[in-house]
């Protein structure tokens, strides 16, 4: 038997790979997805190797992930649930993408993943491997194996010499991408305890931010931020050149208590500092150039494409009916936007486009040379309320008697 590992060099995964190749007797392929984890890449292919596995890959896939999966959905304004800008929720497809790729080169049998069963990810791998790859056997060892919780895997990991980025003094897991970092579990399960200063990598507090603020320039064609400062930058450099900018002013830290797609409710914590930035600048160009009924049905979509994302139905028609729908919206969003940071927040300090839907002469307080009859409102306004006095002469009848 051969399985093809979804692999990070985390707890879980690294446990993972031992597990596997002991109870199914099996071969272990390894596969990690370079999305943006920059250092903790480092040394992964020669733990994947000692801990289990005959192969590694790792795979260089962060402009892929930023051009055909981040950018998209910055397209379509997508926030889950009004806080959540879905930095894990969209690297999975990509990852299980790739993993079945993999797969389907090495001739494997099954694929794996080290998703908990209390959690999203679980349903992103094996929603995508379904639509992708339904031939293939899926092992979700967190749903079998015998451990109760990561304090039984770190006690694992010490009995079997493997090295793993958690202890008991930080028992909280962290997942980092090109899009953000997120942090969850351990002390971070209460609510009400505030997370260490410590913990935080991408960025500063706004508190410890400069004491002046940035201005920074965003370039946009059909939607797509193209340009920061007037420098062209690919997808992937954007980001990372707007991560360096907002984690520099407290950018995009978010700390919130969202509903998983099981049923339960779970507290996270996250840094997505580049997106924040992309998300703020794409709407301010957005307020120029879309128009009025086209941006609110966009707007009306965004909490169902957002849940399409966070549940893992990435890779599903309803998921791209949206996505057409965007990109038709997304034609003419063309501009620069200024922005100011400062300490943890975005101010726009100008906005401009050549497709631009504002007309000073039209919108002006003063004289607007014949442009807009204000005479005409009168009987907009009296046909508008025609249904409103209707009903309160019914109710008024009603009163008398």
């Amino acid at each position: 038997m051969k399985i093809v590992v979804a692999y990070s060099g985390g707890l879980d995964t690294s446990i993972i790979l031992t597990w596997l190749k002991e109870k199914y007797n099996a071969e272990i392929i390894a596969f990690c997805a370079d999305i943006g984890q920059e250092e903790e890449l480092k040394g992964l292919d020669k733990k994947a190797l000692k801990t289990g596995a005959s192969k590694c890959y790792i795979d260089d896939l962060t402009e892929e992930f930023a051009t055909d999966f981040i950018y998209p959905m910055i397209r379509a304004g997508a926030l889950y649930e009004n806080q959540y800008f879905l930095g894990t929720s969209i690297a999975r497809p990509l990852i299980a993408k790739r993993q079945v790729e993999i797969a389907r080169l090495e001739k494997a049998d099954a694929v794996a993943h080290g998703a908990t069963g209390k959690g999203n990810d679980q349903v992103r791998f094996e929603l995508t491997f379904a639509a992708l790859a339904p031939d293939l056997k899926i092992i979700a060892p967190w749903r079998d194996w015998e451990f109760q919780g990561r304090t039984d895997l770190i006690n694992y990991a010490k009995a079997h010499g493997i090295a793993v980025p958690v202890s008991a003094a930080k028992p909280y897991s962290s997942d980092r991408n090109l899009l953000h970092i997120s942090f969850e579990s351990g002390i971070l399960e209460d609510p009400w305890v505030e997370p260490p200063a410590d913990m935080f990598k991408l960025s500063v507090s706004p508190e410890k931010a400069p004491d002046k603020p940035q201005v920074v320039e965003l370039d946009f064609v059909a939607g797509n931020c193209v340009a920061v400062d007037g420098k062209k930058l690919s997808p992937a450099d954007v980001l990372r050149a707007l991560n360096k900018l907002g984690g520099r002013h407290g950018i995009g830290r978010v700390d919130l208590v969202e509903n998983r797609f099981v049923g339960m409710k779970s507290r996270g914590v996250y840094e997505t500092p580049g997106g924040a930035i992309l998300h703020f600048a794409h709407r301010q160009i957005e307020t120029l150039t879309l128009d009025r009924e086209v941006m609110h049905l966009r707007d009306s979509l965004i909490p169902r494409y957002s849940e399409l994302v966070y549940y893992g139905f990435w890779f599903a028609p309803e998921r791209e009916f949206l996505q057409a729908a965007v990109e038709e919206s997304q034609k003419h969003v063309t501009g620069t936007v200024r922005l100011k940071l400062y300490k943890g927040n975005l101010i726009v300090a100008g906005r401009k486009s050549p497709v631009s839907l504002y007309n000073p002469h039209v919108a002006t307080m003063e004289a607007d040379q014949g442009a807009y009859n204000q005479a005409d409102a009168t009987g907009f306004i009296r046909l508008n309320a025609l249904r409103l006095r209707t009903r309160s002469n019914v109710l008024a009848g009603k009163r008398k008697k």
